[in-house]
C-alpha cells in the first residue's frame, strides 16, 4: 500500500516505493520526533556490536537482526548506507582455526599421534586478520540482504581516499550511484593497509577530519553525502552524566554542542579503535556539518532487535544531538521537579493543602474572561484546521457554566480531602510495647495524559494535590492554550505554600509511548480520551501501572417488569444527554416479552425522535421482517447517536450478555421487581451497575467525589470513578522498644499478641 504523494521509482524492471523524504540539506533535525522524515541514513557498527565476546567471530545474530531493520527501512524508500567493523574478528577466527589446524598436522606428523598438546596461538597481526576477514563478512552481508531481495555493494577506504580530491569525488559519485540503483553501499576502512593515525590530526575543523576508527569515518561519510541522520550503535546506552554502571549516572537524551564539561568519559569498549570520547567528537563534527545523530546501544539483547527502526520513528532511544536546547526543562528534569515537590506537598498540613485547591477554585471564577479568551483561540484554530469531530469540540470548549460547576467540584474536594493522606486504617498491638499501623500514602508521581479536555486539568490537579501526589501532565496540543493558563493558574494556587513545581505540565515535543517508558520517574499513568489512546498507552506502558478503562461499552436491560414511565425517560438520558462520553449508552437489552407491546414501540419512537441510529443485535433481527443494519459486533462503543437493541429471554441472560459484550464500565437494570434488581446488582461484574437510574450517573463529581482522576474497569486498586481515595496508597509503621524477632523464637522471652486496637476518630468536618 502506498503512503500519501510516494511515488513507484524503477530499475532494472523491479518497482520500489519511495518516500517524500527529501529536505534541503544543511541544518540537522532540532528534535526526535523530526527523525521519521530522515531520507538518507548511515548506520555505524561498532565491533562491540558485530563481535561476539571472544571477539573473535560475529555475533550473527545481532547482524541478521540489524539486516533486517536496515532492509526494512530500505523498502521504506530511504536511502541506507552501514559503515561497518567486523572484518578483524571475522579473520581472526578464520587465521586461528588455519593455524590451529596446521599445527595439528604438523604435531600428529612429528609424534605420530593426532592429539592436541599446548598448541600456543600466535599474537595475530590486525592489518592480516583484516585481510582474511573482509571477504568472509561482505559474503556474509551480501547472504543477509539477499533475503530481502537487497542488493550490498562494498567499499573499502582510507583517509587518503577523503584527501585526495580526484578519489574523493570518485567516492562520491559511486556512492550516489549506488544509492540512485538502491544498492546499500557497506564501507569500511580497509584495515589490511591503513597507516596508524597521525597524533593530534583529526577533528582539526569542519573540514578536517582523519579517519583513524569507523566513528571518524562514519561522521566524515555522512557530513560528505549531506546524509540526514548518523546512527553510531555502540555497547552502551549513550551518553551518561557519570560513568556508566555507577550508581548516580544517568542517561543524557538530548546533547548540546558546548555539553562535555557536563559528561565524565569512561573507559573505551572492550574492542574497537574508538571510545565514547572519539563518538562524541565525531558526532559533534557531523551534527556542525549538518547532520543529526544518535548514539546507542547495538548489543542488549531486548532492545537491538529493534533499536534503528525506534530511532527513526522517534523513539526515546540513546542519546540524541541537537543544535537547538529547549527552553524549559527537560520531561526528566519536570519529573524529578515533580516527585520532590510532591513530597513537599504531602509534608503539608491536610488544612494547607485544602488552602491551596480552594485558592484555585477562586482563580477559575476570578480569572473566567482570561480562561475563556485562550479557550477561544483553541476552538478556532481547531475549526480552521478541520481537525476535531463535533463532540470532541464540545469537550474542548469551556464556558461560564463549566467553570462555576468547576470550581463547586473543586471546593468539594477541598472539604474532603481533610484527612485523606496520614489516615490510619489499621492498629494493630503485635506485642507488648510492639505497635504497628498502616497509614494511606500518596502513590507518589502520576502521569494524566488527557484529550480534547482542558476542564480536566484543574480536576486532575485538585485531587493530586489532596492526595500529596506529583503530577506530571500530558494535554492534547488541541487544547494547548487553554492548557497553560489553567497550569498557570494551578501553579499560582500551589505558591501560596512554596509547592509550585508539584504540579508539571508537559510542553516538550514528547511522543506519549516515550512518556510510557519512564518508570524511574512515574509511578502511575492515568489516560483520559478515547479508547484508542487508552489501549495505546497500556500497550507502551513499560513497568509502570496504567489505570484507565480501555471502552466504555455500557448496557441497559429493560426487564419484563419495567416501569412505561421510567423507561424512556432513563433510555433517552443514557443515551442522548451526550452520546460521546464514556459512560453513555451503547447496547440497548430487551425482554422478549416486550417486543410488539406499546412500551417498546414508546422507545422506538423515542430513539427516532431523538435521532438515534439504531443497530440490530442478530437475535433481534431474526424477529424482524424489515431489520435495521445488523451489527456488525454486539461489542461497539459508538461514541454518538447511535445503538445497538438486542433481545435477551431472561435477567440471566442479560447477565451473560454483558460478561461477554461489556467492558465492565456500568450498566443498568430497568424494572420494578426488587428481587430482580437485587440479583441484576449483585452478580452484574462490572465497576457501577445501577437500578433505574441512567448510566450517565457514573462519574466522580455526581458519586460526590469532586471530581474524577478518570474511570477504572480494573480489579486491582481503584474501581469505577476515581476521587481521592483511589490515588493513595498505604504504607507500615511499626513502634517498638528495642525488638528484635529472636526474642519470639520457641525459647524466646516474648509471644505475639496480634491485638487489633481501635482506630483514631476521623474529622468529619
Amino acid at each position: 500500500m502506498l503512503l500519501r504523494n510516494e511515488s513507484i521509482r524503477c530499475w532494472s524492471n523491479i518497482p520500489f516505493i519511495t518516500m517524500p523524504l527529501s529536505r534541503a540539506h544543511g541544518k540537522s533535525f532540532a528534535h526526535r520526533s523530526e527523525l521519521k522524515h530522515a531520507k538518507r541514513i548511515v548506520v555505524k557498527l561498532g565491533s562491540a556490536v558485530v563481535t561476539r565476546g571472544d571477539e573473535c567471530g560475529l555475533a550473527l545474530g545481532r547482524l541478521a537482526s540489524i539486516v533486517e531493520q536496515v532492509s526494512m527501512l530500505q523498502n521504506q524508500g530511504r536511502e541506507m548506507m552501514i559503515v561497518t567493523s567486523g572484518a578483524v574478528a571475522f579473520g581472526k577466527q578464520r587465521l586461528r582455526h588455519e593455524i590451529l589446524l596446521s599445527q595439528s598436522v604438523r604435531q600428529a606428523l612429528h609424534s605420530g599421534q593426532s592429539q592436541l598438546k599446548d598448541m600456543a596461538v600466535p599474537v595475530l597481526e590486525a592489518r592480516a586478520c583484516a585481510a582474511a576477514g573482509q571477504s568472509g563478512l561482505m559474503a556474509l552481508y551480501e547472504a543477509m540482504f539477499t533475503q530481502y531481495s537487497i542488493c550490498a555493494a562494498q567499499i573499502l577506504v582510507t583517509n587518503l581516499d577523503f584527501h585526495d580530491e580526484q578519489k574523493r569525488r570518485n567516492l562520491n559519485g559511486t556512492l550516489h550511484e549506488l544509492l540512485r540503483m538502491n544498492i546499500v553501499p557497506i564501507i569500511n576502512t580497509n584495515d589490511a593497509v591503513v597507516p596508524p593515525p597521525e597524533p593530534n590530526s583529526d577533528l582539526q575543523g569542519v573540514n578536517v577530519i582523519s579517519v583513524k576508527d569507523n566513528d571518524s569515518l562514519a561522521a566524515r561519510l555522512a557530513v560528505e553525502m549531506k546524509t540526514d541522520l548518523l546512527i553510531v550503535l555502540s555497547d552502551v546506552e549513550g551518553l551518561f552524566d557519570s560513568p556508566p554502571g555507577s550508581d548516580d549516572a544517568k542517561l543524557i537524551d538530548i546533547f548540546y554542542p558546548g555539553d562535555q564539561q557536563s559528561v565524565t568519559f569512561g573507559t573505551k569498549s572492550r574492542v574497537g579503535m574508538g571510545g565514547m570520547e572519539a563518538k562524541v567528537k565525531a558526532a559533534l563534527w557531523a551534527l556542525q556539518g549538518g547532520t543529526s545523530v544518535v548514539i546507542a546501544n547495538g548489543t542488549h539483547p531486548k532492545i537491538s532487535g529493534h533499536v534503528i527502526t525506534d530511532i527513526v520513528e522517534g523513539k526515546k532511544v540513546g542519546t540524541f544531538f541537537s543544535e537547538v536546547k529547549p527552553a524549559g526543562p527537560t520531561v526528566e528534569q519536570q519529573g524529578e521537579m515533580a516527585r520532590a515537590g510532591g513530597r513537599t506537598l504531602a509534608a503539608l498540613q491536610p488544612e494547607q493543602r485544602a488552602d491551596i485547591i480552594y485558592r484555585l477554585a477562586d482563580l477559575l471564577t476570578d480569572q473566567r474572561e482570561e480562561i475563556i479568551l485562550a479557550n477561544k483561540k483553541d476552538l478556532e484554530e481547531a475549526e480552521n484546521k478541520g481537525r476535531l469531530a463535533l463532540p470532541l469540540l464540545k469537550r474542548l470548549s469551556l464556558s461560564t457554566s463549566k467553570l462555576n460547576s468547576l470550581a463547586i467540584g473543586l471546593r468539594q474536594i477541598a472539604a474532603s480531602s481533610q484527612d485523606s493522606v496520614g489516615r490510619v486504617i489499621r492498629r494493630t498491638r503485635i506485642a507488648k510495647d510492639l505497635d504497628l499501623e498502616q497509614v494511606t500514602v500518596p502513590i507518589g508521581v502520576l502521569l494524566v495524559i488527557f484529550e480534547s479536555r482542558p476542564d480536566c486539568l484543574p480536576q486532575v490537579s485538585a485531587l493530586a494535590i489532596a492526595s500529596g501526589n506529583g503530577l506530571l501532565l500530558k494535554g492534547g496540543k488541541e487544547a494547548a492554550h487553554s492548557n497553560q493558563i489553567l497550569h498557570h493558574l494551578t501553579q499560582e494556587a500551589l505558591s501560596i505554600h512554596g509547592v509550585k513545581d508539584a504540579v508539571q505540565l508537559v510542553n516538550t515535543r514528547e511522543e506519549v509511548e516515550d512518556l510510557c517508558r519512564l518508570d524511574k520517574l512515574i509511578d502511575l499513568i492515568i489516560p483520559r480520551g478515547s479508547s484508542q489512546l487508552v489501549r495505546n498507552i497500556q500497550k507502551a506502558a513499560k513497568g509502570i501501572p496504567v489505570m484507565g478503562h480501555s471502552e466504555g461499552i455500557c448496557h441497559v436491560y429493560v426487564d419484563t417488569d419495567a416501569s412505561v414511565e421510567k423507561v424512556t425517560r432513563i433510555i433517552r438520558d443514557s443515551k442522548c444527554e451526550y452520546p460521546a462520553a464514556c459512560n453513555a449508552l451503547e447496547t440497548l437489552l430487551i425482554h422478549r416479552d416486550l417486543l410488539r407491546t406499546p412500551l417498546f414501540d414508546q422507545i422506538i419512537d423515542m430513539l427516532r425522535v431523538e435521532q438515534v441510529k439504531i443497530h440490530a443485535g442478530p437475535k433481534f433481527a431474526s424477529y424482524l421482517t424489515f431489520s435495521p443494519s445488523e451489527v456488525k459486533s454486539l461489542r461497539t462503543e459508538y461514541g454518538d447517536l447511535e445503538c445497538c437493541i438486542e433481545v435477551v429471554d431472561s435477567v440471566q441472560e442479560a447477565i451473560e450478555h454483558i460478561h461477554k459484550y461489556g467492558s465492565s464500565h456500568t450498566d443498568v437494570i430497568i424494572t420494578e421487581n426488587e428481587k430482580t434488581a437485587e440479583f441484576f446488582l449483585q452478580h452484574v461484574d462490572s465497576a457501577c451497575v445501577f437500578w433505574n437510574a441512567s448510566t450517565r450517573f457514573s462519574d466522580g463529581y455526581r458519586f460526590g467525589l469532586g471530581a474524577e482522576v478518570g474511570i477504572s474497569t480494573s480489579r486491582i486498586h481503584a474501581r469505577g470513578p476515581v476521587g481521592i481515595e483511589g490515588l493513595l496508597t498505604t504504607k507500615w509503621l511499626l513502634r517498638g522498644d528495642n525488638h528484635v524477632v529472636s526474642d519470639f523464637s520457641e525459647h524466646g522471652s516474648m509471644k505475639y499478641l496480634h491485638e487489633s486496637l481501635p482506630l483514631p476518630q476521623r474529622n468529619t468536618n
